[in-house]
């Protein structure tokens, strides 16, 4: 039996930082850019759909991992150019017209191009196997998610904390004005902080397909979870949604063990009980 409750809570590590690797581009989008990003699940599934396509066609999953991001970074950058700045000046209630539009028409494009039947690939050969656990054994492939997603969330905060391009960053959200005033495109920066954020939901997508395979609406119900992390971590805190998704991730891995028909509305019951204690979220700030 404890292998059994290891086995469990080290899948909610795993689901965790899915959740976390998803919260970190839509706190740069969201909790950043200020931008409600409602279409971030439809990236997570557009990301898995065009990993599917990469490694049908190539049979390299290491191809696919890093093609991906890169991919849906960049028809990020043309909704952000074309359509979210525009609708900025418009106010939030557009955006959010526009983004839940967006949903809509990304898993139709998914239908149209890869059908409505679920997709599914294989473990890379490297990674299959399992560590054992007693009379069970845990899959090599989690272990490594959890570490791909550990290792790239970091490289991002120190991209965003520990270099000019961040420091720059950090300064066209606080003060875009003056920022404007030295010369540096503002808006074109974040219609790049944009990209990495739908990137780095592409790349969760991909890196989920083993597991859980890829079909059309399956961002819509991470959709609301990683809001949930997002809010639970702070607005705007990048560890606040590392911790936020490890948070939410063992929260179901144990409600799962405890009352399974509970699992999914412990997670917002949590965020509800964080934000009547703490409105700006373990992190964030007022």
């Amino acid at each position: 039996m404890s292998g059994l409750v290891e086995i469990q809570l080290l899948n909610g590590i795993v689901q965790g930082m899915i959740y976390a690797l998803v919260a970190a581009g839509l706190t740069l989008i969201f909790g950043m850019l200020d931008i409600p990003n409602f279409a971030h699940g439809a990236f997570y599934a557009l990301g898995a759909y065009v990993a599917f396509t990469v490694i049908s066609a190539t049979g390299n999953f290491w191809l696919a991992i890093a093609i991906v991001p890169v991919v849906v970074a960049i028809v990020g950058l043309a909704v952000d150019a074309f359509a979210m700045r525009r609708l900025a000046r418009a106010g939030h209630v557009y955006q959010i017209l526009f983004t839940l539009g967006l949903v809509l028409i990304v898993q139709e494009v998914i239908v149209l191009i890869w059908g409505a039947n679920p997709t599914s690939v294989n473990v890379p050969a490297v990674l299959d196997g399992g560590v054992p656990l007693g009379a069970v054994s845990f899959p090599f492939y989690r272990l490594f998610l959890v570490v791909a997603s550990a290792l790239v969330i970091g490289l991002v905060w120190i991209a965003l904390e520990r270099t000019k391009y961040g420091a720059i960053i950090r300064a066209g959200i606080d003060d875009p004005e003056m920022v404007d005033c030295i010369g540096i495109d503002v808006q074109r920066l974040f219609t790049i902080v944009f990209g990495i954020g739908v990137g780095l939901a592409a790349l969760a997508g991909a890196l989920i397909l083993p597991i859980r395979g890829g079909q059309p609406a399956m961002g819509n119900e991470l959709m609301a979870t990683s809001f949930a992390v997002v809010v639970i971590g702070g607005l705007g805190s990048y560890l606040g949604a590392v911790v936020g998704g490890l948070f939410v991730g063992l929260t179901q891995a144990v409600m799962t063990i405890l009352y399974p028909a509970a699992s999914e509305v412990a997670i917002f019951a949590a965020m509800a009980l964080v934000i009547l204690i703490r409105p700006q979220g373990l992190f964030g700030k007022r």
